[in-house]
């Protein structure tokens, strides 16, 4: 149906992240179709450039000429960083205390997996905070519907997993909270990144449960800084009171077409 002979650049984007994913299969079938290389200009780009995204350069890619940047500090001056120890089943409790206790204007929660991120939507929902979910596996269209809303103020909070954050680009983010840590030190630094922005302060708070502590190592590495952790007070790890209905709400919203589940709204909070 599409007629690729004729093509006269190639961009291969976030080459690294698309490895990853498994999406190379898909993309070597259309730069087969495509003019050969030294008959087209191709351009690849990727945060990393391992072996794997050098192969990948060799195969797709004629004599180029390598551009590498690297900013001067990977993480900007005014983003403050917290990390806080805490048990996986303590983490609900502490994000529902920070939610209530802290300023904000907008706020991206990031966990690692789709599914936990789901279950963490629920659990938000039965304490009143209507939070959508941002996954690579999200049409276009409501994804770019809820970032509109995002960056408007209408929500407040979102979540989102590491491949969804990559288009979430909105200058008013006061807070991020890695509700998991990455498994890698770039998509640490990569967050984080989202808050801070345009010369305004942000703050970036990291929960580090059983698993979460083991990731933490290669990020003080990379950014050549120790970080010290809190313990979070008692009053920090009690749950409040779940609203009455708010899951069966969020259950009955959730059954709606087009729905995204939901509950009454306390996502504006400050």
């Amino acid at each position: 149906d599409l007629d690729l002979s004729q093509v006269e650049i190639l961009v291969i984007d976030e080459a690294d992240r698309m490895l990853d994913m498994g999406f190379i299969p898909d993309v070597k079938r259309i730069v087969s179709r495509l003019p050969k290389k030294g008959e087209r200009q191709t351009l690849l780009f990727s945060a990393t450039l391992d072996e794997s995204i050098l192969r990948l350069s060799a195969g797709w890619l004629t004599e180029p000429a390598v551009v590498e940047s690297e900013p001067e500090k990977l993480v900007s001056e005014h983003i403050r960083q917290e990390f806080y120890s805490v048990l996986r089943d303590e983490k609900l409790a502490l994000l529902l205390y920070l939610l209530s206790h802290e300023k904000y204007d907008r706020v991206i929660i990031f966990g690692n997996r789709k599914d936990v991120n789901l279950r963490l939507q629920f659990d938000l929902a039965r304490f009143g905070y209507d939070v959508p979910v941002l996954s690579g596996d999200i049409a276009q269209e409501k994804r770019i519907r809820i970032l509109e809303k995002f960056r408007s103020g209408e929500e407040k909070i979102v979540i989102a997993t590491d491949v969804a954050a990559r288009g979430i680009h909105v200058d008013d983010v006061s807070m991020v909270i890695n509700y998991d840590l990455p498994e890698r030190a770039e998509d640490y630094v990569h967050r984080i990144g989202r808050t801070g922005r345009a010369g305004h302060d942000g703050i970036a708070i990291s929960f580090l449960c059983e698993y979460g502590a083991y990731y933490l190592p290669a990020i003080e590495e990379m950014l050549k800084t120790q970080f010290p952790s809190t313990l979070p007070t008692e009053e920090m790890l009690r749950l409040p009171e779940e609203v009455p209905g708010a899951s069966r709400h969020f259950e009955s919203q959730k059954r709606r077409p087009g729905g995204r589940g939901g509950s009454p709204r306390r996502g504006g909070r400050r």
